[in-house]
């Protein structure tokens, strides 16, 4: 057994996963809001370029950048419409509303496409492959994995050089000062969810070409993208690459060594870093 392949696998596969959390973990330390809705709002994406590749005829590279827009506006609308009633010290009036979300996406997917799986179709590059050092590393991982660091590369940029940057540092330090400077807290809340709603798009392209989806997936989604918002710190956005990586890794090392193990290792890696890490890797308000 190549244990070096497997751990490049892994590695690869938390890219897949630091997609999964980074709207998540961007949505979170900026007004602290818990998103149970997230996973399916990632399964309505895929479902949204399918038909945008069905209707158009069109690749999913190509579909991706009409539905990326739309997702934004998604995510705006729902935060300034329903989301932003609801956000409060009690956290749980956000919980109940995301649940119900959630509920009602996945019956709306299913009446609208049913149960049956679907993928993006992928042509060659879901099968091509590099022969990088002795290993043979697929093409889709590596794009999967390029996509999750630039991701997280420009939404640092944003935090660190934008001015809607400084405005989304200074309504997450305190939200109410930050009205008095002419910071609109509202509009700066839809703006991060609907910023948070392009990334789930860009995840959704990689979740649909690289594996089935149904209306039913999106809480499965959801688990991994919380464990890896934990494992690398609420709130810290290359945290949340590493929590990725390391779940990815550790399915594919129990996968290696019995496959009914993939699930159950990853949920083994999260518990033992919070035994070891209690607020995770590298915890702080925002990386």
């Amino acid at each position: 057994m190549n244990w070096l392949d497997t751990i490049v696998q892994g590695v690869l596969l938390g890219g897949l996963y630091a997609l999964f959390a980074a709207g998540l973990s961007l949505v979170f330390g900026i007004m602290r809001l818990v998103n149970l809705a997230h996973g399916d709002l990632i399964v309505l994406a895929a479902y949204l370029i399918l038909v945008i590749v069905s209707v158009l005829g069109i690749s999913p590279f190509l579909a991706v950048a009409i539905a990326l827009p739309i997702m934004f506006a998604v995510g705006y609308v729902l935060q300034r419409v329903v989301l932003n009633r609801v956000l409060g010290e009690d956290i749980l009036p956000p919980l109940l509303v995301t649940f119900g979300i959630s509920v009602v996406l996945q019956n709306a997917l299913q009446e609208a496409f049913s149960a049956d799986t679907r993928r993006l179709p992928s042509g060659e590059i879901g099968t091509a492959s590099l022969q990088i050092g002795g290993l043979n590393i697929g093409v889709m991982p590596l794009l999967t994995f390029a996509s999750a660091v630039i991701v997280i590369v420009v939404l640092n940029q944003i935090f660190y050089r934008t001015a809607l940057g400084r405005a989304f540092r200074a309504t997450s330090d305190d939200a109410t000062t930050a009205s008095l400077m002419g910071i609109r807290p509202a509009r700066i809340f839809a703006q991060a969810t609907g910023i948070a709603l392009v990334i789930v798009t860009i995840a959704a392209l990689y979740l649909g070409m690289r594996a089935n989806f149904d209306p039913s997936i999106g809480p499965a989604r959801l688990i991994y993208a919380f464990e890896a918002v934990i494992i690398g710190g609420l709130g810290s956005l290359w945290g949340t690459l590493a929590g990725g990586v390391i779940i990815g890794v550790a399915q594919t090392v129990g996968a290696a060594i019995n496959p009914e193990w993939q699930i159950l290792a990853g949920h083994v890696a999260f518990l033992l870093v919070l035994l070891v890490k209690p607020r995770g890797l590298f915890p702080r308000a925002v990386d």
